[in-house]
């Protein structure tokens, strides 16, 4: 039998950070997760849409437990700061899901100077990731869930040349390697933790072709005529073609929430081309399964973040 949504195990007693949770998957999750019983931190940029968003969730189960944490994964210094203030609100954390990300954006850069893209989709969770270790410690089983995509398969990934500052500048590619990335963390952090003895799993998951602003939202940040039409296009085929959110964000509540899952394991839907359907193991290119790619895309996190993993605490 599928997993489904009905299939999430009661969550009470759980606290689970989810980045870019107003919209899309990550909307999807925090309606699952809360409805389920867990405490749910919205890490999100938006305050008054995060309202929303919870006013919603409330609506469905008035005993929904939530709150709001200001990030913006495009800023190091907002990183630093929420994680500063969930340690002050809470003593563990059992789960971050590392969801929110842009797709095929114009060139720009963050508060700090990373591509755009890798920026937010790898560096950002990479240090929130790293400075929520001791909250993620003092849980019984922590888990690290980062949300990737089957176009890690197009990247062209350079780890010395991470943030795209030689040649031409292609937005896919550059997803591509922000997805690529993001499955590399996941294999390192699984790594590291279990040298250091610490209880921490790292996994990965994708959602298929699901139906979420993430489509439209990079590319019409060009702006003009180019960026409405591919806007418009966007939308037409996710309504055509694309599985509902609340089907493409099944595989990363599984990742979070299933027993005794795989470390560094990754997991999307089941149907053809990984586009569709019920959780279930997800193929991964050779390149986000090499150890020494992995490795040194660690150092350069490390070295451009200047967030250093203290895994050490679980043992």
């Amino acid at each position: 039998m599928p997993w489904t949504a009905e299939d999430l195990p009661d969550q009470h007693g759980r606290t689970v950070l989810i980045t870019g949770a107003t919209s899309g998957l990550g909307e999807a999750a925090a309606v699952a997760l809360a409805t389920r019983g867990a405490h749910v931190v919205l890490a999100t940029r938006s305050t008054e849409r995060t309202a929303t968003v919870m006013d919603r969730i409330h609506h469905r189960s008035p005993a929904a437990s939530m709150e709001h944490l200001p990030l913006d994964l495009a800023d190091l210094a907002t990183v630093e700061a929420a994680a500063e203030t969930l340690a002050t609100r809470h003593d563990h954390l059992d789960v971050v899901m590392a969801n929110a990300g842009v797709m095929a954006a114009p060139q720009r850069r963050t508060v700090d100077g990373f591509e755009l893209q890798m920026g937010v989709n790898h560096l950002g969770h990479f240090a929130l990731v790293g400075r929520l270790l001791p909250l993620l410690h003092a849980a019984a089983e922590p888990r690290v869930v980062v949300v990737s995509s089957s176009m890690h398969r197009v990247a062209r990934l350079k780890v010395d040349d991470l943030n795209l500052e030689r040649g031409r500048y292609e937005r896919w590619t550059a997803y591509g390697n922000s997805k690529l990335a993001n499955l590399l963390h996941v294999l390192e952090l699984q790594r590291l933790a279990e040298l250091a003895g610490s209880p921490l799993t790292a996994v990965g998951a994708h959602p298929g072709y699901a139906d979420t602003a993430l489509h439209a939202a990079g590319p019409t940040m060009q702006g003009g005529l180019s960026g409405l039409v591919y806007g418009l296009g966007t939308r037409v085929s996710n309504l055509l073609f694309a599985q509902p959110a609340a089907q493409g964000v099944l595989p990363q509540l599984y990742a979070a929430t299933a027993p005794a899952l795989p470390g560094a394991s990754y997991w999307g839907p089941d149907g053809p081309g990984e586009q569709r359907g019920y959780p279930a193991p997800a193929a991964r290119s050779a390149r986000a399964k090499d150890p020494a790619l992995a490795a040194a895309l660690w150092q350069v996190s490390q070295d451009l973040t200047g967030v250093t993993y203290d895994l050490g605490s679980g043992s």
